[in-house]
């Protein structure tokens, strides 16, 4: 389930690029001897355990730092799961009360492989303020593509998660034609929006590999009026479908009785009117019967030649659970 806060729309249409689930990982940090920094990586919420303490004193989910008697102050360097253009930032200072930074900025560079001395960083985040055990949300407008970041806290302190919002890149100019994955979140899918998200995060239908539980996947309530439900996804580049694959693993008394495609190749608009563009869609699979916790796949023969698309509209009917949908198809030229 999802954090209950207001979270801003960056936070809910593009995935967290320092995610460990993705392999984001620290490599290095000056100091971590409260809670290693690889903790504020994890993908679910920071949680508190009353009671409970380690060789090092309380035991914190997140990364803390010792108090600082000499100046400086603390930071560490993160590498990145996905490449990609940063949206926007979460510092969650959650459970550190009274030993949270009281400020922090980020840096970031792009490089092969990892950075080292010589390595020049920008900053994408200049020091901002911060309070205990609360989120931090900063919109970012850089459309540069990092590979690293650098956090620093000032001087030292706790911090629960960081997340990084933004938009994964993919260099397209040495890729086949294909069959490519294009709907996957590391070759540039992305979601667009969607109507309900209350018992899962909807960009881990883009995700590798098979969903590992029940809450690693797109699930709404259930739907009590007429309607169903949907997610408009775009595609990391313009292809011609031709494989689609909808997973229903781990749901067996909540998946969906039903799904769809709808798709277009859009040109123009804002995220916002493609909602309302994407009801008009032309259909790319028709509805399909669906299967508790079971791989469906979809090959040409049911797929209906629509040309190149951008974006599809994936509907379920009424309501319920899907671990995956991925879309191959072979590049637009």
């Amino acid at each position: 389930m999802t954090e209950d806060i207001e979270a801003p729309d960056f936070a809910k249409t593009y995935p967290n690029l320092a995610d460990a689930d993705f392999g984001a990982k620290v490599l290095s940090c000056s100091d971590d001897w409260f809670a290693p920094a690889d903790r504020m990586l994890q993908s679910g919420p920071a949680i508190f355990i009353p009671g409970k303490y380690d060789n090092h004193g309380k035991w914190m989910d997140g990364w803390e730092s010792k108090r600082r008697r000499k100046g400086g102050y603390d930071h560490a360097i993160v590498r990145l799961g996905l490449p990609g253009t940063i949206k926007g930032f979460d510092l969650d200072t959650s459970h550190f009360t009274g030993n949270f930074p009281p400020g922090a900025s980020v840096e970031a560079c792009r490089v092969e492989g990892d950075p080292d001395g010589s390595t020049v960083w920008s900053e994408v985040l200049p020091a901002v303020s911060l309070g205990g055990n609360a989120h931090h949300f900063f919109a970012i407008e850089n459309g540069q593509v990092w590979t690293h970041l650098r956090l620093n806290i000032y001087p030292d302190g706790g911090i629960a998660r960081l997340r990084v919002y933004g938009q994964p890149y993919r260099d397209w100019a040495k890729a086949g034609e294909g069959p490519h994955e294009v709907s996957a979140l590391a070759n540039g899918g992305r979601i667009v929006a969607y109507n309900n998200a209350h018992y899962g995060t909807p960009f881990r239908l883009l995700m590798p590999g098979r969903g590992v539980n029940m809450g690693d996947g797109w699930e709404t309530r259930r739907r009590r009026e007429p309607g169903n439900d949907w997610c408009i996804i775009q595609l990391g580049r313009a292809a011609v479908i031709e494989r689609i694959e909808i997973d229903t693993a781990h749901f067996k008394g909540n998946y969906p009785d039903r799904a769809s495609l709808l798709a277009a190749n859009v040109t123009y608009g804002s995220d916002q009117s493609i909602v309302t563009q994407a009801m008009f869609w032309d259909e790319l699979l028709p509805e399909q019967e669906l299967s508790m916790d079971a791989q469906h796949f979809y090959e040409k023969a049911v797929i209906r030649p629509l040309g190149p698309i951008t974006h599809v509209r994936f509907n379920i009917f009424p309501d319920g659970g899907i671990s995956r949908l991925r879309l191959w198809g072979r590049l637009a030229t």
